[in-house]
This record gives C-alpha cells, structure tokens and sequence, in this order.
C-alpha cells in the first residue's frame, strides 16, 4: 500500500505530480516533471479483441506525446492472450501482461495492474472495445488541465448506453440511483458504473481498495481524496469479440459493496474488509 497525499488542485489549476518517498526514483519538488500514465486493461478471454485495442491505444497516447505503460491484467484466460500481447510488447517494452492464476474479478485486476507501476496517473478501461481508445485524449487532457479524476461518462450530455433493452436501461439507472447518498456533493459522478477513468495516484494511494468485484471506481469516489472531477462523454459501444462477463455473481458483488459502503460512510466500520484472497 503506497502512503501518498491528494494534490487537491482545482480543476483548472495544473496539479503538480504526485510525491511519495516509496516510489522509486522520484524527486521532490519538481513540479514541472511530465505526468506519466499506467493504463491497465483487465481481461477474461478476450484474446479476440485484445490485439485491436492494443494498436488503437498505442496510437492515441503516442498522439498525445506522453509517456505510458500499457499493462494488461489477464486473469488465466488461456485463449493465446499471451502470445498476442507478447509479440507487441516484444516490439514495444511499454506494452506488458500480468497473468493472475486462480483469481478472477475486474476490481482485483486493476488494482494487481497498478501496483506494477509507480506512475503518477492510474487509468483502466475494458479490453471488449466497448470504450473508445480514442477517447483517452480527452481523458488525459482533462487530468493534464488539473482533474483529479477523468471518468468516460454514458449519462452527460452528448453521451449515449448504446442498444440497450429498456429492462438494463432501468437496472443500470436504478443502480445509479442507489449510488447518490454515497456520493459527495463537490465530486458526484454522473456515471459512477464506468470502467473507463483515469486518476490521480495521490489521490487513492492511502487506500485499500476492495478487489471483489467490478466496480472500482464507485469506491474511489465515495473514499478517494478526490477533489476535481470531470466527465467526458462517450457512446457505449457494441462488443467486437467475445462474451459479456456480467452475471448473477457480479450483481451480489455490487450489493456487498453498496453495504459496506453505506456502513463506512455512517461510521460504522473504519476500513472496508477484502472479500477473497488477494497479493500484490
């Protein structure tokens, strides 16, 4: 766990890198030091898409002309995930993959990707090309601009759920709904469901993150330091390979995570604890 301290930069204030005496290498008091990004991709079988995402990713980061890590969090698909990824990280050492064995769950991945990197911005996005890597500029500007939290967002103005059949239309807003007493008035999220963000490392690095489950980002939200939020809209896109990971046992996940989050927020238990077996 990395003990770091949020920036608390105002949205249009340039936030300076994050400072931690347990990364290695760092200098202090270099505020001017370029911002470098660790985007991790957590994946199930998604060796159909993976190869495709990778090449667009590449190409909108290396547009922007920073310096990354592209870290994909396989979960022991065994689908050739790892020859594909392999051979492009044989050709660019910013592309790695991370096999967890025996693990499965998205929160779990993020969080075992991030800590293979010390990087002062955090980002995760879906590897089914349902996010647009495309949409990352615009992430990463709004994070170079001063945001502390970027969050691709299905429910601003200009964004869109895709087909969706009106019964997931109205899971996916109750769900929303049921999120909003957690939420803080000064970083209230339209969409806390995404999967696609990019965060301040100094602003979640004092945390034990749950690793049960998909969604991530609600917890930084309720519990991060987060003090400048921007949303960036985005049409949800249709799967290109590969099958929806959503199910029955994601659900539960989600109401386990809702109760202990409303339980924390009344005070009722200090730290929130980890449902199954996680390392570093």
């Amino acid at each position: 766990m990395l003990n770091l301290e949020c920036s608390g930069e105002l949205a249009n204030i340039p936030a300076p890198a994050a400072a931690t005496e347990s990364l290695p290498g760092f200098v202090e008091n270099l505020p001017t030091a370029p911002l470098r990004l660790a985007l991790v991709v957590p994946t199930l079988r998604e060796a159909g898409n993976i190869g495709v995402l990778l090449r667009r990713v590449r190409a909108t980061l290396d547009a922007l002309n920073i310096e990354y890590n592209l870290i994909v969090v396989d979960d022991d698909s065994r689908d050739g995930i790892e020859a594909i990824v392999g051979e492009i990280a044989d050709a660019d050492p910013r592309v790695r993959i991370v096999v967890r064995e025996g693990r499965r769950g998205l929160a779990g991945a993020v969080i075992h990707g991030w800590r293979h990197s010390d990087a002062e911005i955090l980002g995760v996005m879906d590897a089914d090309l349902q996010h647009p890597p495309e949409l990352l500029s615009r992430l990463w500007h709004q994070v170079a601009q001063g945001a502390d939290l970027a969050v691709g967002s299905r429910y601003v103005t200009g964004g869109s759920i895709g087909e969706w059949n009106p019964l997931r239309r109205l899971i996916s807003k109750l769900a929303i709904w049921i999120t909003l007493p957690l939420q803080r008035a000064s970083a209230r999220a339209h969409d806390p469901m995404s999967g696609f963000f990019l965060v301040r490392r100094s602003c979640i690095g004092d945390l034990d993150l749950q690793t049960a489950g998909f969604k991530i980002l609600l917890e930084i939200l309720v519990r991060g330091k987060v003090r400048s939020l921007a949303e960036v809209h985005f049409d949800f896109g249709t799967r290109r390979a590969g099958a929806s990971k959503a199910s029955i046992k994601v659900a539960i996940d989600y109401a386990a995570l809702l109760f202990r989050l409303y339980r924390w927020r009344r005070g009722e238990i200090r730290s929130l604890p980890i449902k199954g077996p996680e390392t570093a």
